[in-house]
């Protein structure tokens, strides 16, 4: 490729060439891609705009030019573009310092507040690595990476609190993280979207949010019996009929979810259709086509770094919970409820604004119910089989006061989706909603949480 060409790379994006077949297929595809092709247009428009004159890459991220001159100039410029291209990775520093601070000090309660900074920019940056890898992948392959990535700081806190022996964390902040994105994202979507379009009401597809709702409701039913179980102590054997239950309900979620995968992917052209774009897709299609800013190698690169460093951050997190509880007098089932999630959904918090503020709320939706949709039916059970393998009695009973809390989540937000429209009125009651869950956690005392760790058995 000459020079002139490279220059009007902007223009006519270099990377992803569709064939004639596949932009027929471009209105099958599933809310995820939507997401996937969105979020790289318009707002990184503008990082392009500032992209520095790096060689030209291939498609597919084969032969390029392997001189030492190009790989430097490839590593700076991805790191420019990774780094430094979004104001959020300021709190990138915050990382490091807590551990400079949990070293020097131990103070648990500054400690887990930068772990809770350095993790924000860490969380949204792999979001931003996996639609990278998406271009390059396909729709199918690029779903599953979404599904998979999506909500991975979650699970690596989970499975961190899991080592140590925190069932209750790990119950409470995957409860909270359905509760955040349900209420909190999906209510800031509809209230930024109605402000913005306030002259009439917004649309999206009933269909898409009927089957999120059908497997949110099959999620409390899980739960909900354990819960019940051990409540009215009808267990045929106390302490293990519980968690033989939850263990044989999380495989049968698990497989549900991969059916639902399934039937994503196969149905996406009928029940995934954005209502309000029908008529215009074929016309945006040049729009949302863009070039990726980064090659494949370099995303997969990317997501290893960014996820190990969230490992390790999640870990420092974890073990400052309990101090930064005594330290902050404020409870631990508040902390996990609470601040856990709204950190592992801060980037998807934004991109649901934005979405919903462009009129194109069925991505709002796929990325708040999808989200909740995926913690409730894979990360749940993912963590209960994980728990399994690991020794760890981790079940399905969340307690009475969590289930309830839940099951009415669920409720109120499936009677918000029924009639397949939104205002500022909407989002505004699914805000004021989840204040009140936040409240209720402020003031709840968990007396479980504190026997889950095993060096205090009798607490």
């Amino acid at each position: 490729m000459d020079d002139n060409d490279h220059n009007n790379s902007n223009k006519s994006p270099m990377v992803r060439v569709h064939s004639t077949v596949e932009m027929g297929s471009l209105e099958g595809r599933s809310v995820i891609e939507f997401e996937d092709d969105n979020l790289l247009s318009p707002s990184s428009i503008s990082r392009k705009k500032h992209s520095f004159h790096e060689p030209p890459r291939t498609s597919a991220g084969g032969s390029e030019n392997f001189c030492p001159k190009h790989m430097t100039n490839s590593v700076i410029g991805s790191i420019k573009i990774v780094l430094l291209s979004a104001k959020i990775n300021l709190l990138i520093p915050f990382g490091p310092l807590a551990i400079l601070v949990n070293k020097s000090s131990g103070h648990h309660g500054w400690v887990f507040f930068l772990c809770l900074l350095g993790i924000i920019p860490l969380a949204e940056r792999l979001g931003y690595a996996t639609e990278q890898l998406a271009c390059f992948t396909g729709p199918t392959v690029g779903g599953l990476l979404n599904a998979t990535f999506g909500n991975a700081t979650e699970l690596i806190i989970s499975i961190h609190a899991l080592k140590s022996g925190m069932i209750r964390v790990v119950q409470q902040s995957l409860l909270g993280s359905i509760l955040s994105n349900m209420l909190l994202v999906l209510g800031c979507a509809f209230f930024s979207g109605g402000l913005m379009f306030s002259e009439r009401e917004q649309m999206f597809n009933k269909a898409a949010a009927a089957v999120d709702s059908s497997l949110l409701l099959m999620a409390v039913m899980g739960l909900l019996f354990p819960a019940v179980l051990h409540s009215t102590h009808t267990e045929l054997h106390f302490g293990k009929s519980e968690l033989a239950l939850s263990r044989f309900s999380s495989c049968i979620m698990l497989v549900a979810y991969a059916s639902y995968l399934i039937f994503q992917l196969k149905r996406q052209k009928n029940l995934y259709l954005p209502v309000n774009e029908g008529d215009t897709q074929n016309e945006g299609t040049s729009d949302d086509e863009e070039a990726p800013e980064i090659s494949k190698w370099e995303s997969i690169i990317w997501l290893s770094i960014l996820t190990a460093w969230i490992s390790v951050l999640s870990e420092y997190l974890v073990d400052a919970i309990e101090g930064a509880s005594v330290a902050l007098k404020i409870p631990v089932a508040f902390i996990s409820v609470i601040l856990l999630p709204i950190v592992g959904n801060a980037a998807e918090h934004a991109g649901a604004i934005m979405f919903a503020m462009k009129d194109k709320l069925d991505i709002s939706l796929g990325v708040a119910i999808g989200s909740s949709t995926q913690i409730s039916m894979f990360g749940i059970p993912f963590c209960v089989v994980a728990g399994w393998a690991m020794g760890c009695p981790m079940d399905l009973n969340f307690q009475i006061f969590e289930t309830a809390t839940l099951f009415i989540t669920v409720l109120v937000v499936a009677f918000m989706l029924q009639d397949g429209n939104s205002n500022y009125l909407k989002g505004l009651m699914l805000i004021l909603c989840y204040l009140i869950v936040a409240a209720s956690f402020f003031v709840h005392i968990d007396p479980t949480s504190i026997e889950d760790k095993p060096p205090k058995p009798g607490h």
